[in-house]
């Protein structure tokens, strides 16, 4: 299993998959921010967002996933302050320049996204900034790995770790794992030759019956990682039992900002914790995220969608095996995904049957 919704994209985009022998199957993992961010939180963004005095920032990659019945990206069209910003700093200078307005950061995202979403907190406390605030849905990788080996259905053998989460957090949260469940792990970059390179490491561990953590990526990742970033995540976080979309709630999956960082966090501050939400029947991305389907799996389910229906939280390959999106039937055409050029080609035969 590629941990990684990049390493997935690398493979499919240099048509690595396709050059693989039968035996090796590539299992797509749960390591994309916008994938697995919850449902929850979605519909409490756009809540939030909805707000006259608010305004409303995020990465750009986040505006067209589905709450339970809109998007961020149509609160802006019905005239939302929902802006794209692309580090939460530019949120915090919002905040500094609009002080009669009160300026949210979406702060999702793995271990990578965690250490500037921490600053930024740490910065407005330092500064005394207090219309800023965050909605916190930070994951981590290593509490999602054992989820997926604990479970019953698990049938993966092997895991590539992600490189550019592993620079920041080292590699040492995975060593428990290897020796627990037997397992080899390898960290790896996301070049065609890293990812190869990754795979040989894991192959050649399976056939000496070996279970340890290799690192591929050692021009960017040591065992204990980036200690400065670490520590940011720890003075603005702390552990805390995390929602993943389409999986459940994982044990110490996520970063939670620390009680007295409180006032920082937008849930409490615009009072939205108990909205009820609502997951779409046809979502199978947890089910794609945990490798018991693949993405092409969801091509079915759209027989069921009325055609030009607004809401089809489906998957889509651009940014990860399993992300949920919305648009039109017309626009998933444009999104099919298989292993092999053959396979591309009956899954879009499919579709155009399909919607025409």
């Amino acid at each position: 299993m590629e941990i990684c919704g990049g390493q997935t994209h690398s493979f499919l985009r240099h048509g690595l998959d396709a050059l693989l022998p039968s035996q090796i199957e590539l299992v797509h993992g749960p390591g994309c921010p916008v994938c697995v961010t919850p449902l929850e939180q979605i519909d409490k963004a756009i809540a939030i967002a909805s707000r006259p005095e608010v305004i409303f920032t995020s990465y750009g990659d986040m505006l067209r996933v589905p709450g339970s019945s809109t998007d961020l990206f149509s609160v802006r069209a019905k005239g939302g302050d929902v802006r794209v910003v692309y580090s939460p700093l530019e949120a915090v200078q919002l905040a500094e320049a609009h002080p009669d307005k009160e300026v949210v950061f979406f702060a999702i995202g793995f271990e990578t996204t965690a250490p500037a979403n921490a600053m930024a907190v740490l910065l407005v406390q330092r500064k005394g900034i207090t219309n800023f605030s965050i909605i916190t849905a930070q994951v981590r990788v290593p509490p999602a790995i054992e989820a997926i080996l604990q479970a019953e259905s698990c049938r993966v053998q092997g895991f590539l770790a992600a490189g550019h989460v592993c620079a920041v957090m080292g590699f040492h949260e995975y060593l428990p794992i290897t020796e627990i469940f037997q397992i080899p792990i390898v960290v790896t970059g996301f070049e065609p030759i890293d990812l190869l390179q990754g795979l040989y490491a894991t192959i050649r561990q399976l056939e000496a019956g070996q279970a340890q953590v290799e690192n591929q990526y050692q021009r960017a990742v040591s065992q204990q990682g980036n200690t400065a970033a670490q520590q940011s995540i720890q003075q603005a976080f702390q552990p805390v039992d995390r929602k993943w979309r389409g999986i459940g709630t994982i044990p110490k999956s996520g970063w939670g900002l620390r009680p007295e960082l409180a006032t920082f966090d937008a849930e409490l501050k615009f009072e939205v914790q108990n909205l009820l939400s609502q997951e779409s029947p046809l979502c199978i991305a947890g089910e794609i995220l945990q490798g018991l389907k693949k993405p092409w799996h969801a091509l079915p389910l759209a027989k069921n969608v009325p055609r030009k229906t607004r809401w089809v939280p489906l998957w889509s390959p651009r940014k990860g095996p399993a992300r949920p999106i919305t648009g039109t039937i017309d626009k998933i055409s444009l999104d099919i995904e298989s292993p092999s050029p053959q396979g591309r080609d009956n899954n879009y035969n499919k579709n155009q049957e399909l919607w025409g």
